[in-house]
């Protein structure tokens, strides 16, 4: 069955993600909670996926990519295991077979990618180069960029603003840790955000903060 949730991308989304419904999946202990998506089991997705111990997930080949965050727990597949905090990107036309021995949750999207996105991407946790990103307070770790798209990590230490910006093609944010304060809205862990707008607003980081954002892609 087809569906349609948050399909028009032009058009804000803000979803808690920690509220929704665990969904099953076709594959037994793999369950999903769906933020975008357009179409049946072959779709352009946005989701929180959860695996339970010792679940896998058949090979399957990802025609239009796949990207994803680990959230908790330890995601594996045929190129290693990737705990809490990692980053990866299989370009189009790639296949695994995902499983998770102790149990996992993870952040995905699927088929959002372009012919030209080619690289794959493996950045294993936290341990990485943080640097000052543009302000006192707030730290940036780079994941993923070219010509149209950035992918990072920002802490936000507790009082900082990300003031007002444009941002062409668009801005996606989920919140890992702590709480924010966007265009007069409350966002805690796992609250996702997407907006097609040239202009941002603010963010203000309530508590010390973690998010994910994405830019330039919608």
């Amino acid at each position: 069955m087809d569906l349609a949730i948050n399909a028009d991308r032009g058009q804000l989304a803000v979803v808690e993600g920690a509220k929704l419904p665990w969904l099953p999946s076709p594959t037994p202990g793999v369950e999903r909670r769906l933020l975008e998506r357009i179409g049946g089991e072959v779709a352009l997705a946005t989701s929180i996926v959860r695996y339970a111990p010792g679940s896998s997930f058949p090979e399957h080949r990802h025609d239009l990519g796949e990207e994803f965050l680990v959230l908790e727990g330890t995601f594996s597949d045929e190129s290693g295991d990737f705990p809490a905090g990692s980053y990866v990107r299989n370009p189009p036309g790639s296949k695994h077979s995902p499983f998770s021995s102790d149990g996992c949750v993870i952040f995905v999207k699927l088929r959002q990618m372009g012919p030209d996105e080619s690289e794959s991407v493996r950045i294993h946790g936290e341990g990485q180069c943080w640097r000052v990103a543009g302000q006192p307070g707030i730290r940036g770790l780079p994941l993923y960029a070219n010509s149209r798209t950035q992918v990072e990590f920002l802490r936000l230490e507790a009082g900082v603003q990300i003031p007002q910006r444009e941002v062409t093609r668009g801005e996606e944010l989920l919140v890992l840790e702590g709480n924010l304060r966007i265009a007069g809205q409350h966002f805690g862990p796992w609250s996702w955000r997407r907006s097609a707008e040239s202009r941002q607003p603010a963010i203000l980081a309530a508590t010390p903060s973690l998010l994910w954002v994405k830019r330039g892609h919608l």
